[in-house]
């Protein structure tokens, strides 16, 4: 063995067998604390635990204190292991009807196939909802209007599914000699996903929401949300068979067929109806309605495929009945029945909604924003308006595609660092980069620049507008209206240009990649049990707490939605300064300039216009202080809602290393608003008349 000359070792010469043993080494002295700077070796154990589950900021916080209430005595875990653990969990979810497996057969070119689907039918799942005692107060059976005065008149509006009037003209249509018949309306919902990143894993659940439950409970992660109730099998894709109408067909057939395991229970009551007693002892029939996805180019009218593009046009709506007499001259002359039903745009296939009687699929359709706009429309736009900028012979400097890094930043708003080179799988950050991407572009594709990028931007302009109005959560006739004048307006600017991501985390981490559909599932019941049974301890919790304050606890501590009180709060706050240290802020910022003299002139004021009673002229010395805050909570009432909501403001020279100071709306009068733009927020105490909070703008 030859060292390096610089080594100054010797060259070694050793016996083959010798090779590779070195003498023992002198023995390393022993750390009696080996796991500092950890205060405690079970604090090292356990922050080794956190790094191998990759556990959240939120997720850590909640162990450890679930490990504190443990070791104070309020808590007890009697599990010892995983296999208890999954035993408990086992028995939380039998507590609701679980997954069962079918395999359904289908004959293809007389060879007879079988799919395998996962079901738990909704109906079931139904029954779980109504028989819980947490969510029987929230249902709602009958359709009602509902209005608002203005000053003038009363408006309707709509903020619930049972406020339109497609519920109204349900119930007026169920038989009138039963007392108390009422819709049930399921909201399903179905769309393939790649579980894996390289999409070769794919999995098609069922989602299911119930529209008798208000939006916030049937749209929010609780026990009343979605859930999923079904996996769809998934005919492999065939490139010698695409496009066929046999090969077509047989995709149409896996899927109704399969769709059916779930409808089942749904089909045969919704021709008797089903007398249930709930929770609260009320007797209600009830008579099934249920939407869905088609996959025509329109599932709702008529309209040609080369007309899609146009919505000045209007054509026949879609009925069932139309549809069932075409399949029916298909089943007695192939050739004429193939005509009829490729004018229709259907497949020769029996829909597995027409078995619930009631229900029209047509009518029962909904738009999806998320995919219909944001990943939809928008991700169209987006290509589109990249091609222009790439263009070669478009000249542009690209530092300027860059420019949406410092797009101001406000609560809930994704950023981004370019509008070209972006790759993610969360369709809502679509909706965020598509608000954005206007204003950025527009003093890059100016009309001289690129007339058909400018025209791009006009289409762009348009589309945000018919996002805001509809992603609101609540409408009125008026915004309905404004939405169809709106798509009017989208409809001549597109002419113009015409002319010229829960179940995959628990792929990634709960499964053993083999038999996918059968472990998801499992776990994602697992999930919803825990759900029921986590509202149930929240209860208890609650009613412990409110049994703790007794008949003299505050009444703002109970969980009502109250009106609005124009609560406003500073936080993040600052080592405080005195008025000469904010002052010399104006070596670099205008702002501040002559700072104490504006504020001493602006106290003087205003002060007596809100009841302020001033002897003489304040000033304020040079050593006065003042406590600077970063962030301000304000509670307002929603114009949308009339709700109360929360805005979360920034003014913040360096949140998170960015500058983040947001504008906001304020009232200057009674009649007048405006939208200034945060700069310092601050308290301070003014002798004889005590605290005051202010900001400067």
């Amino acid at each position: 063995m030859e060292y390096h000359p610089r080594s100054a070792c010797a060259t070694l010469y050793q016996m083959f067998n010798k090779f590779g043993i070195t003498q023992e080494m002198q023995h390393a002295p022993v750390d009696e604390e080996p796991w500092r700077p950890f205060r405690s070796c079970g604090d090292f154990k356990f922050s080794e635990i956190m790094l191998d589950a990759v556990l959240n900021k939120s997720q850590i916080n909640a162990l450890l204190e679930l490990i504190s209430c443990i070791t104070q005595g309020q808590a007890q875990i009697t599990l010892k292991n995983e296999t208890d653990l999954s035993r408990a969990w086992d028995n939380a979810a039998a507590e609701l009807t679980l997954f069962s497996k079918h395999e359904v057969p289908v004959t293809y070119k007389r060879n007879e196939q079988e799919y395998e689907v996962h079901a738990q039918p909704v109906w079931d799942w139904a029954l779980d909802l109504l028989d819980n005692p947490l969510l029987t107060l929230h249902f709602m059976w009958d359709a009602c209007c509902v209005y608002k005065h203005n000053s003038t008149d009363f408006k309707c509006f709509f903020n619930e599914p049972w406020t339109g009037d497609w519920w109204w003209d349900i119930q007026s249509s169920l038989p009138p000699d039963i007392e108390n018949t009422v819709p049930f309306c399921f909201i399903l919902y179905a769309d393939k996903l790649k579980l894996s990143s390289h999409g070769t894993i794919k999995g098609y659940p069922v989602v299911v929401r119930c529209a008798n439950l208000p939006v916030d409970i049937h749209n929010g992660e609780g026990f009343g949300g979605g859930c999923v109730v079904g996996w769809l099998p998934i005919v492999p894709d065939d490139a010698a068979k695409e496009g066929k109408l046999g090969y077509t067909t047989l995709k149409c057939i896996v899927w109704h067929e399969s769709f059916f395991k779930l409808l089942e229970h749904v089909a045969q009551h919704s021709k008797t109806g089903y007398s249930h007693k709930g929770y609260n002892g009320i007797l209600c029939m009830m008579s099934l309605i249920c939407g869905c996805s088609g996959k025509c180019p329109c599932p709702v009218c008529l309209v040609p495929l080369a007309e899609l593009h146009d919505l000045s046009k209007s054509y026949p709506i879609r009925t069932m009945e139309e549809a069932q007499e075409a399949l029916h001259i298909y089943g007695h002359s192939k050739a004429e029945g193939e005509q009829i039903l490729k004018v229709l745009g259907l497949q020769p296939v029996a829909n597995v909604f027409w078995l619930i009687l009631h229900l029209s699929p047509h009518d029962a359709l909904s738009s999806d924003r998320l995919h219909s706009l944001h990943a939809g429309l928008w991700k169209h736009l987006h290509e589109e308006l990249k091609k222009i900028l790439l263009d070669p012979t478009f000249s542009c400097h690209p530092a300027r595609y860059y420019r949406i890094a410092n797009f101001p930043r406000w609560h809930h708003l994704n950023h981004f660092e370019s509008i070209i080179n972006i790759t993610f799988t969360d369709s809502n950050k679509y909706q965020d980069l598509s608000k954005q991407t206007l204003y950025l572009a527009l003093n890059i594709l100016t009309h001289r620049a690129s007339p058909v990028g400018h025209q791009l931007l006009r289409v762009i302009s348009s589309y945000l507008q018919l996002d805001s109005w509809i992603g609101l959560d609540l409408h009125t006739e008026h915004m309905l209206a404004a939405i169809n004048a709106e798509l009017l307006v989208f409809d001549a600017e597109l002419k113009h240009i015409l002319n010229n991501g829960p179940l995959k985390d628990t792929y990634h981490h709960r499964t053993n990649g083999k038999d996918i559909a059968t472990q998801i599932l499992h776990i994602d019941h697992d999930k919803f049990a825990l759900k029921l049974l986590r509202e149930h301890v929240n209860m208890l919790d609650e009613h412990c707490r409110l049994q703790a304050l007794g008949d003299d606890g505050p009444d703002k501590d109970i969980n009502i939605p109250v009106a609005f009180n124009g609560h406003v709060k500073l936080g993040s706050p600052v080592p405080h300064l005195n008025i000469l240290d904010v002052e010399s802020r104006g070596q670099m910022d205008c702002a501040f300039q002559s700072f104490r003299r504006k504020f001493s002139e602006f106290i003087n004021n205003a002060l007596p216009t809100y009841g302020h009673q001033l002897m003489s002229w304040l000033t304020f010395p040079g050593d006065f202080k003042i406590h600077e805050h970063c962030y301000l909570k304000v509670n307002y009432e929603s114009a949308v809602d009339w709700r109360q909501n929360s805005d979360h403001l920034q003014c913040n020279p360096k949140f998170h290393g960015w500058p983040w100071f947001d504008n906001t709306l304020i009232q200057l009068t009674a009649e007048k608003t405006a939208f200034v733009q945060l700069i310092f927020m601050f308290r301070c105490h003014i002798s004889n008349l005590g605290p005051f909070e202010f900001a400067l703008v």
